[in-house]
């Protein structure tokens, strides 16, 4: 059910994006259709605050005496010699007071040019030296006239409020006969009398049954509906208030259908019940798999995003499957062929000829072996040194 809202310092903190939410040095501050009743605290939330956007609530009174600029556009101010809080605030120069009920009052622009001498601009819209000077002539008689029409509206405001509220109650009791509670209804479970063989005509009927209701309960609210848009209001909080609840209730109705027809994502199965590896893709990234012989490995080549961090990516090497999380999701579970793998090759380990300096290899192959059938072996040569 839709409800007044009240000022909270919560409430501005979320408004005031545009200042990294911080408030006590909030200068502007827009807070458009948030039903707000009254202006409580703002003042010494945000001392710096110089311009204020209340359109489209549910304000009564005036009450800003620190703004240079004050929005109240579309609300429901009656009270017009409320105005005089504004008195004080030196620095005011813009106010807004556009669909309140107080600009029908005659008299209205004088008073208000009158009563709030620093203001520059009423309504968008100038205000000449002359219209001041115009209207400071005939202030006694125009203030009487405004209190006049206050003691009328703040009658005809009484009286509209004990007209909704005997609306309001009308419509509970409406709702009660109309639904009644399910206590006076009969009901009989066809399951406990009805032979076994009967059981899935039974639950075939109960299923159209319901499915009658459920649509019949769909056409009713539809006619609710349009006989609730169709039916002229007069502009007043209660009548705003019921638009809000009417509009509140279609909204959690729509939320718990929209719950109800969403479905359930179903597990992802990784591995079959006899131990198979399953290969999953669920991030749909490109990707090769490579058995490189020759440096006895296998290469598994991702391709994941460009510019994300490397905190997100959760890689599971084991003996027979690579499991790589990207971003939470299941983005590659690949099994590998045991009869494929390759293991190193221990012969291989040892080189068959040794490396030596090229020096020593080249006085190596200038002495001959002794077993050479051309060498002679004089004891008379000195040896070469």
């Amino acid at each position: 059910m839709g409800t007044l809202c009240f000022l909270t310092e919560d409430l501005i903190r979320r408004n005031a994006e545009h200042n990294d939410c911080v408030i006590f040095s909030l200068e502007e501050l827009s807070l458009h259709q948030q039903e707000i009743e009254k202006l409580e605290h703002l003042d010494k939330w945000c001392r710096d605050l110089k311009i204020l956007y209340l359109q489209n609530n549910l304000i009564g009174k005036i009450g800003c005496e620190w703004l240079t600029k004050l929005d109240l556009t579309v609300n429901f101010i009656g009270e017009l010699s409320s105005v005089k809080t504004l008195r004080h605030n030196i620095h005011l120069k813009e106010l807004f007071l556009m669909g309140n009920p107080c600009t029908d009052f005659d008299g209205y622009r004088p008073f208000v040019v009158v009563t709030v001498q620093q203001l520059k601009w009423l309504d968008g819209k100038e205000i000449e030296r002359s219209e001041r000077i115009q209207a400071s002539q005939n202030y006694p008689a125009v203030e009487q006239q405004i209190r006049e029409q206050e003691k009328a509206y703040c009658l005809r405001r009484a009286k509209e409020k004990e007209e909704a509220q005997r609306k309001l109650q009308e419509e509970d009791e409406d709702k009660k006969k109309s639904h009644p509670g399910s206590a006076g209804c009969p009901h009989t479970d066809t399951h406990a009398v009805c032979p076994s063989s009967l059981e899935n005509k039974d639950r075939l009927q109960v299923s159209e049954t319901q499915e009658e209701e459920h649509s019949t309960k769909k056409s009713d609210e539809n006619e609710d509906d349009m006989a609730f848009w169709n039916k002229p209001s007069l502009f007043t909080p209660e009548s705003r208030l019921e638009t809000l609840r009417h509009m509140e209730k279609q909204r959690e109705a729509q939320e718990k259908l929209s719950g109800n027809k969403k479905k359930v994502k179903p597990p992802r199965t990784l591995v079959t019940a006899d131990g198979k590896v399953l290969n999953v893709n669920e991030a749909k990234l490109d990707f090769t798999l490579k058995d490189d012989d020759k440096h006895n490995q296998i290469i598994l080549d991702l391709a994941i995003y460009r510019y994300m961090d490397t905190s997100l990516i959760d890689v599971d090497v084991q003996p027979t499957y690579v499991r790589v999380m990207v971003k939470g999701k299941q983005t590659e579970r690949l099994e590998v062929d045991p009869s494929k793998h390759s293991y190193p090759d221990v012969t291989t380990i040892v080189q068959e000829k040794k490396h030596k300096p090229k020096k020593m290899e080249s006085q190596l192959q200038a002495a001959p072996s002794e077993e050479d059938p051309d060498f002679d072996d004089n004891p008379d040569v000195p040896p070469l040194i």
